[in-house]
């Protein structure tokens, strides 16, 4: 005996909700790499805009002075944290394309070494500026 199409969708499964989903470390590093992928486009092109705008000003200082601003140097380590970290996790995606490293064990320690990573290269980056 046939289904109704009422009846089938009745009996689909439901897939869970998002509060019900457990995120893990990979999934997070994942999205963290597309968003910072997404911000450091913007990010690049507020730099672009801003030295044109420098350029084309015949080099004033106001705009060298912008920079010293502490919401700019809070945005300039936000941004320098995702490169960092967009970099870090690029390379763990370069070693995952040779085959390597797909046991959870290691997939769990790079996403910590990423972290790890990426937050000391920023900090080296800031103290030596």
């Amino acid at each position: 005996m046939a289904k109704t199409p009422e009846e089938i969708k009745h009996s689909r499964p439901i897939s869970p909700h998002l509060s019900v989903y457990k995120f893990q470390l990979n999934s997070i590093t994942s999205m963290g790499h597309r968003l910072t992928g997404i911000g450091l486009f913007f990010a690049l092109s507020v730099v672009c805009w801003w030295f044109i705008l420098w350029v084309f000003s015949k080099f004033e200082p106001c705009y060298i002075e912008l920079l010293t601003q502490p919401v700019v140097k809070l945005l300039l380590f936000f941004v320098s944290y995702a490169f960092f970290y967009h970099l870090c996790t690029g390379i763990r995606h370069l070693v995952w394309d040779t085959g390597r490293g797909f046991s959870i064990c290691a997939i769990n320690y790079s996403g910590w070494v990423v972290f790890a990573v990426s937050t000391l290269l920023t900090a080296i980056l800031w103290i030596f500026m």
